[in-house]
């Protein structure tokens, strides 16, 4: 089930158009006490959302958004939007009121609660009040996103606030409620748990489906706190028996307990999500749900005026019981402490590529936020059983085991998996953010799995869930084959950011063998453009697809250039050939002139007299040969599309046919004459088999900003209108589901508000790919930030945005140093200003004429120096080596 934009092969159900339990025995480690008020210590600037989400309104976006806010809060609709905390080895989704829908859609209704990778512990956890029941009898007033955490706050004759928090390296979720009254009082605290410990795969549609796979729940209570377990060994061939165990409870002693089926709180009894369809529209368990339940209560005595803080743990493991009860000791040890390292490694996050950006300080913002989003997407999972299910068909016996596994997790709650194309686009988000780690992880994670399922063929595997169950990306899969090519570009970029030529090497081989694997596997015609899917798969499409061939262009020189340093010659010269012969041909054979565009595929086996015949369909990937940077040696980085196509394309998707409001569309309108049909403007008479699909897709905005970055197009109507657009999903009171969470769509013609939709029928909450559309249009263009530690330099060439007079950006990791960086325009005076620490390289800086402007001088800290004029994509650039550690460079423009 690949995040992509894109409908996926026939074996999945209907689905959004997308790019493309036993008797246990406890004894508890827990030491915790109730802690005073410590829930309630992290607090921070409050930007309060009071609009409908979904509305189109604008105005609201940059007024609401104060840039250095840690929090953001909504305070309508919480029971309509989804709340999300994630640590590295688990993670929870309820709604923003504190209940527990059912949720998700590849085990229909089953994919938010508490999850451990590979495995859900509960439905749900729920807190009641003397008989009344938080989020339904006792309204949430308020619901609250940080960097790490969230909060809900009601109110009433108790106050409560409840904090949740996931801490990294922990198999547990901690929840903290905050009681406080103004009377002396004895407060009856009920909490009710309802578990379903089952796998992330298999999955609703699949054979065998999760109706096969999960087994019933058992429960039972000792030692102060709630034990479920699943326990055996599923009926279909090639299963394996296992002991998933769950553990709730907290560090207070209860006063009473209850088990039995139900215990969901208020969501009793429980409305169970139909196989299909979308009625009702809410519901609270799932066709497949095994789990049971259970209570503890608790008497809670409250002073006037004094805060008391109760934590509770929900802890597991899919090693048993004694691997769980381990888990939770470790959580409730000390929950406090745990939340003050979370929020400090948080902050230390927020405190790398920091930017001051005062001419679109919601821009800002979104860097704050994307950064943290990535963090929240990391996942890691260990033991995975690696066979190749054959997009849900086969279950055979696994081939090989990946000891432990660490990466982005695409989307939450249905795909927070192991993707080849989301990894590597993520990737450049990952290096400006300076989370350089995650990436060496998640690309030695694709490594490993794809060599054990494809016996080291070269291939990439495109999808794999927590256990190890590869849906799609082996040997005798059609695709897909931009994720192969894309490979060595994103060690490349690894490479260069780092410096770390272990990790070069590490990746070497297997980077090699990708594009081996290419021209041996795909390439039946011998053209040179690469065969097999790729990101968009539609009714019509050739064989050849554009993706695949502008990333194959990119992926051969990256091979070339990591080939170069290490002495490997007879590579260097087998991939420079080939991306040469490819670039001289690319623009005959791809570009459509009555298009304005380029083709999207390449016909070569329908009509073999009449080979190569370009189809044009409109679809988003028809930017990508503007937004994929090849390195040539001796000449200035640029995209594979000419200067001149380049342009004719870029003004041709900032039309309404190809652009909404918040961005991109997945495939732009076409004339009505079209068979298939289509609503909406067009811009172009080509008449195209394929309906429009107006979705708009965060990764299409990303990759429409970039594109627009690279040619030095930052313009109101241009670049800003794509980085707005993915800011606005994500920080506008008046558009946003989750407050600061990067959806994977956007409010769209063709795909409406996730708020307005049955949870069991959203698109993503949380979607890692559309950071890459904010950092790197901001620190790598807007900033110029260029590392080439691979080479032993560095450059840094800022471009000021259309209109605005200063972008400025600070602790931006560069190898195992920083890079200080503020661009400012004054009158005629452009001025670049660098600080470079503990980076060993030569070091250029420059800036980007605006367009039109000549130099009148330059000087480097106060003295006239000799300078360069280089023309590239973005501009006329102004480049001078620059001597110490820090720079002031100065361009007085004639």
């Amino acid at each position: 089930m690949t995040p992509y934009p894109t409908v996926r092969r026939s074996t999945a159900p209907p689905r959004r158009s997308r790019p493309g339990r036993r008797t246990v025995g406890i004894a508890l480690l827990a030491t915790a006490t109730v802690l005073a008020g410590s829930a309630s210590a992290i607090a921070g600037p409050i930007t309060a959302g009071s609009a409908t989400a979904g509305s189109t309104s604008t105005g609201a976006a940059t007024a609401a958004q104060a840039a250095g806010s840690s929090e953001l809060s909504e305070t309508t609709r919480l029971a309509d939007r989804r709340s999300l905390v994630v640590g590295d080895r688990a993670y929870a989704m309820g709604d923003e009121s504190g209940l527990y829908p059912a949720s998700g859609w590849h085990i229909r209704g089953e994919m938010g609660g508490f999850w451990t990778q590979p495995i859900k512990l509960l439905d749900g956890l729920w807190f009641g009040l003397d008989g009344n029941w938080l989020g339904k009898d006792v309204a949430a007033a308020k619901y609250t996103s940080g960097h790490g955490y969230s909060r809900i706050d009601y109110s009433g004759s108790v106050n409560v606030r409840r904090t949740d928090f996931v801490p990294d390296g922990i198999r547990a979720t901690l929840v903290g409620l905050t009681l406080s009254s103004s009377t002396t009082k004895t407060v009856k605290l009920a909490v009710d748990a309802h578990s379903e410990l089952m796998q992330s795969y298999p999955w609703g549609w699949t054979t065998p489906g999760a109706a096969d796979a999960n087994l019933p729940d058992t429960g039972a209570y000792a030692n102060g706190a709630l034990g479920f377990r699943e326990q055996g060994t599923p009926s279909y061939p090639n299963a394996t028996a296992h002991d998933y165990a769950a553990f709730v409870g907290s560090s207070l002693r209860p006063t009473s307990h209850a088990l039995g089926p139900n215990h969901r709180g208020p969501q009793d009894p429980a409305v169970i999500c139909p196989a299909d369809g979308t009625t009702p529209a809410r519901c609270d368990d799932s066709l497949v749900g095994k789990g049971t339940g259970g209570q503890l209560t608790y008497d809670v005595n409250l002073a006037p005026g004094q805060a008391k803080t109760i934590w509770f743990a929900v802890a597991g493991s899919d090693q048993g019981t004694s691997a769980a009860q381990r888990e939770y000791g470790k959580a409730l040890s000390n929950p406090d402490k745990l939340l003050k390292a979370k929020s400090a490694e948080r902050k230390q996050i927020d405190e790398q590529s920091a930017v001051d950006l005062p001419g679109d300080r919601l821009l800002q913002q979104s860097v704050e936020w994307s950064k943290q989003n990535l963090a929240d997407s990391v996942q890691e999972a260990h033991n995975l059983k690696i066979r190749d299910v054959n997009e849900g068909k086969d279950y055979p016996a696994p081939v090989g085991t990946v000891d432990t596994a660490r990466w982005f997790g695409a989307g939450f709650p249905d795909y927070p998996w192991l993707f080849a194309t989301d990894g590597e686009y993520t990737a450049y988000a990952a290096v400006a953010a300076g989370q350089f780690d995650t990436v060496k992880e998640h690309l030695r994670a694709l490594r490993d799995v794809s060599d054990i399922l494809n016996n080291r063929s070269g291939k990439v595997a495109h999808e794999v869930t927590p256990t190890g169950d590869v849906y799609f990306g082996s040997n005798q899969s059609a695709g897909n084959t931009d994720e192969t090519v894309k490979f060595p570009s994103t060690v490349a970029l690894l490479w260069r950011w780092t410096g770390d030529d272990r990790f070069r090497d590490e990746m070497y081989d297997f980077s090699v063998r990708n594009l081996q694997y290419v021209y041996r596997e795909l390439d039946k015609d011998g053209d040179g453009w690469p065969e097999g899917l790729a990101n968009v798969e539609r009714a019509g499409m050739g064989v050849e697809k554009l993706d695949s061939t502008v990333y194959l262009a990119r992926g051969l020189r990256d091979l070339a250039d990591l080939a170069a340093s290490k002495h490997d010659t007879t590579v260097q010269q087998w991939a420079t050939a080939r991306a040469t012969d490819l670039e001289s041909r690319f623009e005959a054979q791809w570009w459509v002139p009555q298009a304005m565009g380029y083709a999207d595929s390449v016909d070569n086996a329908a009509d073999p007299a009449n080979d190569n015949t370009p189809i044009f369909q409109r679809h988003w990937i028809g930017v990508t040969p503007m937004e994929a940077v090849l390195v040539r040696p001796g000449q200035p980085n640029s995209p594979l599309a000419s200067a001149e196509h380049a342009k004719t394309a870029l003004d041709q998707r900032e039309k309404p046919c190809y652009t909404g409001e918040f961005g991109l569309y997945h495939t732009g309108t076409g004339p009505t004459s079209d068979p298939a049909g289509n609503p909406g403007p067009s811009c172009d008479p080509v008449v195209s088999q394929v309906k429009s699909e107006r979705a708009i897709f965060g990764l299409n905005t990303s990759i429409m900003a970039v594109a627009e970055g690279n040619f030095g197009r930052l313009g109101t109507n241009q670049q800003q209108v794509y980085t707005t657009g993915n800011a606005r999903i994500q920080l506008d009171p008046t558009v946003w589901e989750t407050p600061g969470a990067m959806p994977e769509i956007a409010p769209s013609p063709d795909s409406p508000a996730n708020i307005g939709r049955p949870f069991y029928d959203r698109s993503m909450a949380l979607q890692a790919w559309g950071a890459y559309g904010i950092l790197w249009p901001v620190i790598h263009q807007q900033l110029g930030v260029d590392p080439d530690l691979g080479h032993g330099r560095v450059t840094v060439v800022p471009q000021l945005p259309q209109g605005q007079q200063k972008v400025a950006g600070s602790n931006i990791r560069v190898g195992r140093g920083s890079v200080d960086v503020s661009a400012r325009l004054a009158g005629n005076e452009l001025r670049t200003d660098v600080t470079v620490k503990g980076v060993g390289a030569t070091i250029t800086i420059g800036a980007v004429l605006p367009t039109g402007a000549k130099v009148n001088s330059v000087t480097l800290d106060g003295r006239a120096t000799a300078y360069k004029l280089v023309t590239t994509t973005r501009g006329v650039e102004v480049r001078v080596p620059a001597h110490g550690a820090s720079s002031a460079l100065k361009i007085t423009l004639a």
